[in-house]
């Protein structure tokens, strides 16, 4: 396995994260605890969750619950802690199941915090992140109708300090190490940057975005950013929810799978997806590799690469995204992956 640096911090994460919005309804509680032996047995000491999750489906009912899972783990495992990278994520504007969908700010910050510390039963937490902005954002299959002009960027800015000025503080009282952003657009990363800077606040160490074969946004005006600034990429949905393991090829729908709570996948199943993924599954079978763990592995050879996270329903699953970290593709598979990149660059 090898590791990276969060940002400009003295975190060293995995290049692979495990992913967690399944437990609390996808997965239970002790199948939680058995991805994280696993996963740590294989070198992996980066776990990432959310306050709103589990996600399969959400719900206020389950809300909180997936951070408690991993909070069980962490006090039947005390000697484990000090090694184990917890990245969470405060919600952002708009979630009615959470503080009846109130914006990102000192207050909502603090009680968010204070809440995740409890669930996850720790005294602090490595790595928060912003789930998402308070202006909204274009991520989540929203680029086609995204609109900044109603955005005042004396306004943004101000909330932008306001959040890291809350931030400080948790920072300063121990409960947090680092700070993090998660589905935010280049320009508003820049203002997080700048603004830190400028008052001496914590700096953003990375960015969750999705990022996949089918989803390769960051690879423009983000990755410009990731090389100058040192802010890396923590890759979500690098399997584009299943849909890169070809478990759903041929109108399939396992089940107990996400497509058979979900049906699109949040936006991101269609006819065209399936063709691309046909191609991409052609590539893999032509370097005789296994079609997930080059999807997987892609994303971890990124030069603006963290950590990727995925997630896992069986054991099974597990076993083969952790075969991924042993999988370098070469410049042959490289270029045929370029090939079917440039004749379709987005699919979704």
């Amino acid at each position: 396995m090898k590791y990276r640096k969060l940002g400009r911090s003295d975190i060293s994460v995995s290049a692979y994260c495990l992913g967690s919005m399944t437990w609390g309804t996808q997965n239970s509680e002790a199948e939680g605890h058995a991805q994280i032996d696993a996963a740590m047995d294989a070198g992996i000491n980066f776990i990432d969750t959310a306050e709103m999750y589990p996600t399969t489906p959400l719900s206020k009912e389950t809300q909180g619950r997936t951070e408690e899972i991993i909070g069980t783990w962490v006090r039947d495992n005390p000697a484990k802690r000090r090694d184990t990278v917890i990245a969470t994520k405060v919600i952002g504007e708009g979630y009615q199941a959470i503080r009846d969908g109130a914006p990102i700010s000192k207050a909502t910050i603090t009680q968010a915090v204070e809440g995740s510390l409890k669930r996850l039963q720790t005294d602090y937490i490595d790595l928060y992140q912003l789930h998402w902005p308070n202006r909204g954002s274009y991520h989540f299959r929203k680029w086609h109708k995204f609109d900044p002009t109603a955005q005042d960027r004396a306004t943004v800015k101000d909330d932008i300090a306001e959040t890291l000025e809350a931030l400080d503080g948790l920072v300063k009282a121990g409960k947090l190490r680092e700070v993090g952003l998660s589905n935010e657009s280049t320009w508003g990363t820049a203002q997080f940057l700048s603004i830190a800077e400028a008052n001496g606040w914590p700096r953003m160490v990375s960015t969750q975005n999705e990022y996949s074969l089918l989803c390769r946004h960051f690879d423009l005006d983000f990755a410009e950013l990731s090389h100058h600034e040192d802010l890396g990429l923590l890759a979500f949905s690098p399997l584009a929810a299943g849909i890169l393991t070809g478990k759903y090829q041929g109108g399939a729908k396992p089940a107990g799978s996400r497509k058979s709570i979900n049906n699109e996948l949040g936006g991101r199943w269609t006819e065209r997806v399936e063709a691309v993924v046909d191609l991409y599954a052609g590539v893999a079978e032509k370097h005789g590799l296994d079609l997930t763990q080059m999807a997987l592995a892609f994303c971890a050879q990124r030069p603006f690469m963290t950590s990727v996270i995925f997630g896992a329903t069986t054991m099974e699953q597990l076993a083969v995204a952790l075969g991924a970290a042993e999988v370098t593709l070469s410049a042959e598979v490289l270029a045929d992956i370029a090939a079917v990149y440039q004749a379709h660059p987005i699919p979704m």
